[in-house]
Order: C-alpha cells, then sequence, then structure tokens
C-alpha cells in the first residue's frame, strides 16, 4: 500500500530557520545540523528498507502562487497565498509500506526530529493513496 505522509510548518517556522525575528524559538546551526542528519538517516534507512519512494522538502510558504480559473475565465494568478497561514505542509514522503501500523511506527519516528526548544508540535499526516477506479 502506498502512502503520502507530510509534515507541517508555518511561515514563521521557516522565518526562525533562517534566524530572522519570529514568534517561535529560532534555529542555529546546530539544531539544523542535527534535524538534515535525522532526516538523511530516516531516507536513508526508508531506502535501504525498499519503502522510500520520494521524499522532498517544499520552500517557504511565501514563495508559493496560487492559479485559479474555471473553464471559460481567465486564470488568476496570486503570489505569496501561503505567507499569512499558520500551517501548511512543508515536506513529504511517498512510502509503500506493509500497512498502516508500518506507516505510522515511521511517522511517530518522524515525531522525534530535533528542533529547538518550545518549538510548535505539528502533527505527521499520513494518508493512504487511493487505487484508481477500474474502468
Amino acid at each position: 500500500m502506498k502512502y503520502f505522509v507530510t509534515v507541517q510548518a508555518s511561515q514563521a517556522d521557516y522565518d526562525a530557520m533562517q534566524g530572522k525575528d519570529s514568534p517561535v524559538p529560532r534555529w542555529g546551526n546546530d539544531e539544523i545540523t542535527a534535524m538534515i542528519a535525522f532526516m538523511n538517516e530516516l531516507n536513508s534507512e526508508l531506502t535501504s528498507s525498499g519503502e522510500l519512494l520520494d521524499a522532498q522538502g517544499f520552500t517557504a510558504p511565501a514563495e508559493a502562487r496560487f492559479v485559479t480559473g474555471s473553464p471559460g475565465r481567465e486564470p488568476v494568478v496570486t503570489d505569496h497565498p501561503y505567507a499569512d497561514s499558520d500551517v501548511l505542509t512543508a515536506g513529504y514522503w511517498l512510502l509503500e509500506c506493509s500497512g498502516i501500523d508500518r506507516v505510522t511506527s515511521i511517522a511517530a519516528r518522524i515525531t522525534q526530529c530535533p528542533v529547538p526548544a518550545g518549538s510548535p508540535e505539528y502533527p505527521v499526516v499520513i494518508r493512504p493513496i487511493g487505487e484508481a477506479p477500474s474502468a
């Protein structure tokens, strides 16, 4: 079974990681290094087990762009639509696991990623990927 596993963050979290003023604790170089090492180790283990299909981190929400429209209407482009949103997807893993218990154990491990003391706690979201209906 395939699963889409996501982690969340806010623009304030991205700002704190860049050393900018933010309502959340700032990240130092040691904390960023520890986070990257944790993610690299996790991804290496998931690759070795054959469960990792893809994993990516997203840029800051302020770099996002919305393109909306409908048939017969000119599309509307909005820059930075997420900049003021509270919590958004920060990154993901696309996994192929034996079942929900296995992917839940991976998600539980992701919650242990090192962060600065006092950082917000966000859930790790597991979304099973459905099969396309038969024609």
